[in-house]
């Protein structure tokens, strides 16, 4: 389903407005050392995880003339408050861009009733939303979250939550509201590998990296709403706090949810599984966070609500069930290659 995003690194590069790069890039395969240091400086290029572009309903379009600047001036301007209030929601038929039927030979466990359910709350700096004009990404059709990077730049969000022409993050998004707590912010580029998918082993790839311009007083994103630290998924079972944003057709509130809980393995794959209510259209992309520190609200992000049908079963119980790709030297070696905008 479309659920359907420390220390501070150099900020001078962000002092020059670039042109709006709007693409997802290849990313390369081995980066030595990236596992063992997550803040290590940028590395090289290497080789894609296929010999193959990525397929074009992956790729934004139109996207801008390249010479066309997209900074978060312009961002801010362009999606006023109305603007936010007027974008579509999801067809309540749920489209292709939501959760595909499960594949084949794989069966989830339905949803104990009893599972937890999130709660609605206010929200966290590091944790918002993804405003784009494109095609079906319309309104805030996905969650992404700050990382913790050497430029201070970068937001994490699932694979298939590709951003489009005019696409914006907003931290800590707050709907109706005249100004946003955290401010509009312009995604420049996206990283994401050309094989991911929401079924096979393109499931497993279901996560991508996408850096925003800097602010209109320079400042980073993650100077201004901290950043999460990218970790190695540690095992299976682990205890997590999910946050996201489900879509307003499916939650009339348009607010944050979270939801503590644990997670266990994906049967028949190498996901990860969680159950716990609410979690509807709009939430991939959501960042499953351990050790998460309630007063500086960032924690280690060791997952995403993506992977398998985009995230989790279908059926009238979908938004119990949520899952998660396992995050291993593929997204380590992703995160170093987006390390370097």
């Amino acid at each position: 389903m479309e659920r359907n995003t420390t220390g501070r690194g150099t900020t001078t590069r962000h002092a020059q407005k670039r042109p709006a790069r709007r693409r997802w890039i290849a990313a390369g395969s081995a980066v030595a050392g990236a596992a063992v240091c997550l803040s290590l400086a940028s590395v090289g290029h290497a080789a894609p995880d296929t010999p193959h572009a990525a397929a074009h309903r992956d790729r934004p379009s139109p996207a801008p003339h390249p010479d066309t600047n997209w900074t978060s001036r312009d961002a801010a301007a362009y999606w006023t408050p109305d603007r936010m209030a007027a974008a579509a929601p999801a067809d309540p038929e749920r489209g292709p861009s939501d959760r595909a039927a499960a594949a084949p030979g794989t069966k989830a466990a339905p949803a104990a009733k009893s599972a937890a359910t999130a709660r609605h709350f206010d929200g966290i700096p590091s944790v918002g939303v993804l405003f784009s004009v494109d095609g079906d990404a319309r309104a805030h059709h996905c969650t992404a979250s700050v990382v913790h990077s050497p430029h201070g730049n970068l937001i994490l969000t699932a694979g298939h939550c590709n951003p489009g022409t005019r696409a914006a993050f907003v931290p800590q998004y707050r709907s109706g509201t005249d100004k946003q707590p955290y401010g509009v912010w312009a995604i420049e580029d996206s990283f994401a590998y050309p094989g991911r998918g929401t079924t096979g082993a393109g499931a497993d790839l279901d996560f991508a990296f996408a850096t925003v311009a800097p602010g209109e007083d320079g400042q980073t994103v993650e100077e201004v709403t901290g950043g999460n630290t990218l970790s190695p998924t540690p095992g299976y079972t682990n205890d997590v706090t999910v946050v996201g944003y489900p879509k307003v057709h499916n939650d009339p509130e348009d607010r944050a949810v979270r939801c503590a809980t644990r997670t266990s393995r994906l049967s028949g794959t190498r996901e990860l599984r969680m159950e716990c209510g609410g979690f509807y259209g709009g939430t991939s992309g959501s960042p499953w966070l351990t050790d998460f520190d309630e007063e500086s609200g960032t924690g280690h992000v060791i997952g995403v609500i993506g992977g398998l049908n985009g995230g989790g079963p279908k059926g009238p119980d979908n938004d119990r069930i949520s899952y998660s790709p396992y995050f291993g030297e593929k997204v380590l070696d992703l995160y170093a290659r987006a390390s370097q905008e």
